[in-house]
């Protein structure tokens, strides 16, 4: 989660559980962002999702992630869900609720901010732990804050923090590029004294994948760290 949006929460859930995935374990993910769903475009997954009235199954990715998000049920992958905040919350529920899921972990992917989405969230599954995703703009700090504060509101533990578009690397030199400024993330997590478990760079060939709905064959590791901490939870 984040308390704002484009900081890259959907890519690093996605990476997250392909990560999960190369460690031998069963993962999936939950799209919760209702009226921003990205999660199927980044894994090259199509719907419709099938069911038997009851209950639905999740589409699988090409390397066995369970996926399931509200543009697997719409005729249109374009239409818009014009929807009001309970009934988003609740189809949120429902993508727990009535989701036939056989997974080790289950990432869910959250919209931006502290609202309907995070309060059904944290009141109705039973999170284990929530990953905090930032970048390195000095005005995320405030946002990162109050993210933490809601989470330590619902008694959810914090694994850590993840920093998206922490850098990039000249392709010529090798030298780190702070694109967006000097990070303030290892100041943030200080303060509320939490792990920096990633700091991920801005790298061309993972938008490249991303856009191709390959991630999956996405070779890099920056978020190893944060594999491990989650791995944890079920050692």
């Amino acid at each position: 989660m984040s308390g704002k949006g484009g900081v890259g929460k959907s890519m690093t859930s996605a990476m997250l559980a392909v990560a999960m995935r190369r460690l031998g374990y069963k993962a999936g993910i939950l799209d919760a962002d209702i009226t921003g769903p990205s999660i199927p475009r980044l894994f090259g997954v199509k719907g419709p999702a099938t069911g038997d009235g009851e209950s639905i199954n999740p589409i699988a990715s090409r390397t066995g992630i369970e996926i399931m998000s509200i543009n697997l049920l719409l005729d249109d992958p374009e239409a818009p869900v014009v929807w009001r905040g309970p009934v988003i919350a609740g189809a949120v529920k429902q993508f727990w609720q009535e989701v036939v899921w056989d997974v080790d972990f289950l990432f869910v992917d959250m919209p931006p901010g502290t609202g309907d989405v995070p309060l059904t969230v944290f009141q109705t599954l039973p999170v284990d732990g929530i990953i905090i995703v930032s970048s390195p703009q000095e005005l995320v700090g405030m946002i990162v804050g109050k993210a933490v504060q809601m989470a330590k509101m619902m008694n959810v533990p914090i694994l850590g923090l993840v920093e998206n578009m922490s850098y990039a690397v000249c392709p010529d030199c090798g030298k780190h590029i702070n694109v967006f400024g000097d990070s303030h993330v290892d100041e943030i997590a200080g303060k509320y004294q939490l792990p920096v478990l990633a700091k991920m760079p801005i790298d061309p060939e993972l938008s490249k994948e991303a856009d191709a709905g390959m991630i999956e064959m996405y070779a890099g590791d920056f978020l190893n760290g944060a594999a491990d901490a989650v791995a944890k939870l079920i050692k």
